[in-house]
């Protein structure tokens, strides 16, 4: 079952991407944030319907055992929703999901797991994918500080590699906590592991959330009516329905599953070029197909 788990998540991931790019408005200071209340209180929602629906046995306490990996893509991810604000999808969607490559090289590190040669090499490209794109972001017709300013072009190129970074060391942490023998989760069986896991996370977002909605009545900033804002409900509802999922693709096999749900950048730039009519250039285009090349290797090698 982890394989049809980890597909789901790939197809939901896909979608949420493009509406999360969608109602990245640029123009919206605060869109960030928005998109992670939206995001906190949908799976708060779901959180809430998990305790009162499923046999969980649930520890509160497990709120602080999870909290490292719920904060680190926590972060992760309102960082990606800050530089969606700026930076094309298909350009920020496959250096986000280079994750899965840090991933592997990181149980490499860490986990003492081996990496064939194929696997090295799939990592090689992710790299020079990612030192491609960096170059023309800021060179010739691409250059963004032309459009941004130096601070804020350079600020919001960090913002995919910055996610990559976090999501990978997340990942790993969530391989261990997933592992019945080495979890720090309390109350836990085989049979809850992963839905004691999930809730934890949503229930960190959900307060998340909270804090986030205090800070922009603090500010005054408005929400926006839910007709404004519903790309960023939509995202959120997709968001949550791969989490649902994902906890159990990883669970099942992380190391395989890691590095193919991260595939969903290819779709990702197929639904940004199809809706959002995103263009890049002949060579932002080499580089983005270098970077996809890289982690499908993976995927593929792993498998």
């Amino acid at each position: 079952m982890w394989l049809f788990f980890t597909i789901f998540t790939t197809a939901a991931w896909s979608f949420a991407e493009l509406f999360y790019k969608k109602g990245a408005r640029p123009e919206e200071r605060y869109a960030h944030l928005k998109t992670g209340i939206c995001v906190g209180f949908v799976m708060g929602a779901h959180a809430l319907f998990t305790l009162l629906t499923q046999d969980v046995n649930y520890d509160p306490m497990n709120i602080l055992h999870y909290f490292p990996v719920s904060f680190l893509y926590g972060l992760a991810m309102v960082l990606s929703y800050f530089g969606m604000r700026f930076v094309e999808e298909s350009i920020s969607d496959p250096i986000e999901n280079t994750c899965g490559s840090i991933c592997t090289l990181l149980c490499v590190i860490f986990l003492h797991e081996h990496v064939s040669t194929i696997a090295a090499i799939s990592i090689l490209c992710t790299l020079v994918g990612i030192i491609g794109l960096g170059i023309l972001d800021n060179t010739g017709e691409t250059d963004r500080k032309k459009k941004l300013g130096k601070k804020l072009a350079i600020i919001a190129f960090c913002m995919p590699i910055s996610y990559a970074i976090l999501d990978a060391i997340a990942e790993l942490l969530d391989i261990i906590q997933l592992d019945l023998e080495s979890t720090s989760l309390t109350n836990v069986t085989a049979d809850n592991l992963e839905l004691v896991a999930n809730t934890s996370y949503e229930l960190t977002w959900f307060i998340a959330a909270i804090l986030m909605l205090a800070f922009l009545i603090i500010k005054k900033e408005k929400f926006g009516s839910v007709s404004y804002q519903k790309d960023k409900i939509f995202a959120a509802c997709c968001e949550t329905a791969g989490q649902m999922t994902y906890v159990f693709a990883m669970s099942g096999n992380g190391a395989i599953a890691a590095p193919i749900i991260s595939s969903y950048c290819v779709f990702s730039v197929l639904l940004s070029r199809i809706f959002l009519k995103e263009k890049l250039t002949k060579r932002q285009y080499l580089f983005v197909f270098i970077t996809i090349v890289g982690i499908l290797i993976l995927g593929l090698t792993e498998a």
